[in-house]
């Protein structure tokens, strides 16, 4: 997927914003803990001394001295950390934070490939932030990063599920039913990686089924995945523009190939959408084409199984019966009870 140049341009931006709020949270903390223990800034001026001394013995191959500095700079570190602690800070503590650690909030990963015993290549990929940063815009998903800091297993609760009342289809109460499908999720997360699998949220409304889809959302984001989220009718209008696309907008290319092959696709509020051939056709073609290439997908709807199968055609019910994992959600609405009771 790519993207226009203000769009990339938009994205290098936040990368800025990103890497001098490091700076200048690492400064922040730099001069304070100077002034809090002023032996460590001279210690500090001893390990940069160090280091280009570093630099010149190696570039003057004297690597038994070198051995030696290393050993002496590794004892400078070490004393370093010990009067952090001592202190009352972290041993990390004027360690750049980074957003995102794996690219240093850069954009990039270096990779490095030999091209022969005595030369090195380096060759820049795009970290998953990046990538994560591209479909956002595609997709015009922002909104969806402030749902998932809100909507996450970190705030998710158990309390809004019933303890007494019993399902006759699952034998459970709302709560004990709801503990298995949190660990249903959680071993979709942690399988990721290793196994193909897909899952189907159905139940009535506001029972927390798009609750656990960001839940999801937010550790595969986090580990690294790509991940599209979008309702049933967003999902139709980009097919039906792609289907469609008598302008030849590039961009609905993208978008097109995007939900083909991202890592991850969240189809939110099946059933909402106006239905006909060309959405039944559309759906067909979305699911099948993602089971064929092995990349996961969730659905969320308020229909019940038998609605899924009379609103949508038996090959669709086919294939979400045969290759998804059905997880059921039942209770009260949950919007409803936070409305009134807040916890």
């Amino acid at each position: 997927m790519s993207l226009k140049n203000e769009q990339y341009e938009r994205i290098f931006r936040e990368y800025d914003r990103k890497q001098f709020h490091s700076r200048h949270l690492l400064q922040d903390r730099q001069e304070e803990v100077y002034r809090q223990i002023p032996a460590l800034k001279e210690l500090d001026a001893e390990i940069a001394s160090s280091a280009v001394k570093a630099v010149k013995l190696s570039l003057s191959g004297d690597e038994k001295a070198l051995a030696k500095l290393r050993r002496e700079n590794l004892e400078l570190s070490e004393t370093k950390q010990q009067l952090l602690m001592a202190h009352g800070y972290p041993m990390d503590y004027l360690t750049p934070v980074y957003e995102c650690p794996d690219c240093k909030d850069t954009g990039y990963i270096n990779d490095s490939t030999w091209q022969d015993e005595d030369h090195l290549l380096l060759s820049k990929n795009k970290c998953h932030c990046f990538k994560q940063a591209i479909v956002d815009i595609l997709y015009q998903q922002s909104n969806i990063r402030n749902a998932l800091e809100k909507e996450n297993f970190s705030t998710f609760s158990f309390d809004y599920y019933d303890k007494v009342v019993v399902d006759d289809s699952t034998g459970q109460t709302a709560y004990e039913h709801m503990g298995d499908v949190v660990a249903n999720c959680q071993s979709f997360i942690q399988s990721f990686d290793t196994s193909f699998e897909n899952i189907l949220f159905y139940g009535s409304a506001g029972t927390g089924k798009t609750f656990l889809s960001n839940c999801i959302a937010k550790e595969l984001i986090e580990s690294g995945h790509t991940v599209i989220y979008l309702t049933a009718f967003e999902l139709f209008d980009i097919l039906e523009k792609h289907k469609f696309n008598k302008t030849n907008d590039y961009s609905i290319e993208e978008q097109f190939q995007g939900i083909m092959d991202c890592e991850l696709l969240i189809i939110d509020d099946l059933g909402t959408e106006l239905n006909n051939s060309f959405i039944t056709t559309q759906l067909y073609v979305c699911i099948n084409e993602r089971l064929l290439n092995q990349r996961s997908t969730i659905i969320s709807t308020n229909f019940t199984l038998e609605d899924l199968r009379d609103q949508y055609s038996e090959r669709i019910f086919s294939r979400i019966i045969s290759h998804y994992k059905l997880l059921k959600i039942f209770g009260k609405d949950i919007r409803i009870a936070k409305k009134f009771n807040p916890m």
